[in-house]
């Protein structure tokens, strides 16, 4: 079994069909396993990983050892999106013996009390985020969506559900003013309509990988099925009452295109939490310039003298929520940065230790 060309990988989303063009990292890592093959993760379970290795074929492959070990950190094993190598041995299931580095990542804190983070999907070009105009639309919600994505350059934001929308036109408004300000592209559409759906081929094309993040019952699943041509995603209605929906997508999944394109859906997302290394600078942009103009550098826009936020608030130029949701995530993304770099510390001291135990090991008993 060998690896299949870069011009049928550029179908599950191989960045470049020329050798020339490839990242120097690929290419060297690439260079020290040549007999490896090329695959990408298409589905990630706790007993293994699915990978594929063109666009119809896909197969169950073992981790690299050390990612199964309980404490090793979960954002360095390989999540949906990632590139890996493969070792194929005879009558041996395929084992992942390296991960390319990625382009970059979408990840989330995840619940509890304990700081990990949890990986989202890996090397994406396009960034969908959906959201229903149903009783559950959350402008704020939204606002804490945009940053965790700011890792990704396109990001389109997808108002589905316009065909029953029940969301006033003055917050609708609020919401597209923002995004055009920020530069972001939004389209509204019924998810059920294919053909407002093939707007989506606007973003879509051979070696584009995109997902889909939203919460639960917003008809991500549903966009999945409409530009797949069938349905491949289950779905499910959300409640009447709320507009809730239920976890109808259990695990994410990449999906190979017609077009050449890769698509990943999502599970639904409730709790956003920050994992500690997100830019508010990108979804936050307006606040972040205004906060430039403050009398004090360390400005925390309360009640300080000068501060140019707090007066463009008082002005009516700046909306009281989007403040208020600016400087509870900037208050997040402080602690969960306070326990990355808490963690990272352990981990470094954990690593000093093994290897002064191993050093005297070895000097006491030798090889």
């Amino acid at each position: 079994m060998k690896s299949a060309s870069y011009s049928v990988l550029q179908r599950i989303g191989w960045p470049t069909a020329n050798d020339s063009e490839l990242d120097p990292q690929w290419r060297a890592l690439l260079d020290q396993h040549p007999e490896a093959v090329i695959a990408r993760v298409v589905e990630q379970h706790r007993s293994g990983y699915v990978v594929a290795t063109d666009p119809e074929t896909t197969l169950a492959v073992d981790s690299i050892a050390e990612w199964q070990k309980p404490r090793f950190p979960p954002e360095d094993r390989a999540c949906v999106g990632d590139w890996v190598l493969l070792q194929v041995l005879d009558l041996h299931r395929p084992q992942i013996i390296a991960m390319l580095p990625r382009h970059n990542v979408i990840k989330r804190g995840a619940a509890g009390e304990h700081y990990r983070q949890q990986l989202i999907a890996a090397n994406i070009d396009v960034v969908f985020i959906v959201s229903g105009l149903d009783l559950d639309f959350n402008l704020r919600r939204l606002e804490r969506y945009l940053t965790l994505v700011s890792t990704v350059d396109q990001v389109v934001v997808l108002f589905t559900k316009a065909d029953q929308s029940q969301v006033d036109e003055d917050t609708l408004s609020e919401a597209t003013q923002q995004l055009e300000l920020m530069g972001i592209a939004h389209r509204s559409m019924n998810a059920r309509d294919a053909e407002q759906v093939s707007v989506l081929n606007e973003w879509l094309h051979e070696g584009v990988t995109a997902v889909f993040v939203g919460s639960s019952g917003v008809g991500k699943s549903t966009l999945s099925n409409a530009l797949v041509g069938f349905e491949k995603m289950k779905t499910n209605e959300v409640r009447q009452h709320d507009s809730r929906g239920k976890h109808t997508t259990t695990y994410r999944h990449l999906i190979p295109l017609e077009n050449g394109a890769c698509l990943i859906d999502t599970p639904g997302m409730r709790e956003l939490k920050p994992a500690g290394d997100e830019d508010l600078s990108q979804s936050f942009e307006d606040i972040e310039a205004l906060a430039q103009q403050c009398k004090f550098r360390d400005c925390q826009h309360g009640k300080e003298p000068g501060c140019a936020v707090r007066k463009a608030m008082e002005d009516g130029t700046l909306d009281a929520g989007r403040l208020a949701n600016y400087l509870k995530l900037q208050g997040e993304i402080e602690v969960a940065a306070n326990k990355l770099a808490a963690r990272q510390e352990q981990q470094a001291a954990a690593k000093v230790q093994t290897k002064a135990l191993n050093k005297r090991l070895k000097s006491k008993y030798g090889r």
